[in-house]
């Protein structure tokens, strides 16, 4: 599989596994079929349960083909919206655990999805040939839209360690700092402490001392924890306590 090096804005690298070529045609797959039920549904309301078939027969061919558009909507968006609202997956990325990310290992926007839709119509018009060539060729595998929108589709399956995660061991007894830390993203705290062990790693206080303005700016918060490494870790930790009882 393709290891996708991602350099964050704090210059650490992190590094993804990209999504496998079968991992992406099965989940275009699924988001197919819920596509084709939720189109074979709502026909079915109209033409059985609400017996509109004959009335909708008489119509103009105006009129037939505005309600057919009006029913295509969430079909032709299907993506859009579920990548925007799911943070980069749709129904079928999350049965195959895949993702949308940036590149520059920041959570992706809607501009971004946006920009991933549109280029997505220009594959489906070549029936996703020049998509899957994209992904074959590509050195990150990312089809057309993920290179003009700066993503990249990841795997979620990686075997990490806690080291790894955003999660901080932390026991029954502990009492919080910084409440203003729920401010951050999951994203927000996994770079923090990638950049954080980092650091620590290069022994790069200086790189420290960044993290922590950068973590008391963004979270309008004041190291009252001591060094910026013990800030750092108690920001984790508070993190971790808020989120897990949200």
């Amino acid at each position: 599989m393709t290891q996708l090096s991602i350099n964050t804005t704090q210059n650490v690298n992190i590094n993804f596994t990209a999504a496998s070529l079968g991992e992406r045609i099965l989940a275009t797959i699924i988001d197919l079929l819920v596509q084709v039920a939720y189109l074979i549904i709502v026909f079915w309301l109209i033409f059985n349960v609400m017996g509109l078939g004959d009335a909708v027969n008489d119509w103009d061919r105006w009129s037939q083909a505005a309600i057919i558009i009006i029913f295509m909507i969430p079909v032709t968006f299907y993506t859009l919206f579920m990548e925007s609202v799911f943070e980069g997956q749709t129904l079928g990325k999350m049965a195959m655990k895949i993702k949308v990310v940036k590149i520059d290992g920041y959570q992706a926007s809607f501009g971004d999805y946006l920009i991933r839709w549109l280029f997505r119509l220009v594959e489906i018009w070549t029936t996703y040939v020049l998509g899957l060539i994209m992904i074959i060729v590509s050195s990150k595998s990312q089809r057309l839209g993920d290179m003009a929108a700066g993503t990249a589709l990841i795997t979620l399956k990686n075997n990490v360690s806690i080291n790894s995660t955003i999660l901080e061991e932390i026991d029954m007894a502990y009492v919080p700092v910084y409440p203003s830390v729920i401010k951050l993203s999951d994203n927000d705290v996994r770079i923090v402490k990638e950049t954080m062990l980092a650091a620590v790693k290069a022994r790069d206080y200086a790189m420290l001392s960044k993290l922590r303005n950068k973590v008391e700016t963004v979270a309008g918060i004041k190291n009252q924890s001591g060094n910026d490494h013990d800030f750092i870790r108690t920001v984790l930790k508070d993190y971790n306590f808020y989120t897990q009882r949200m």
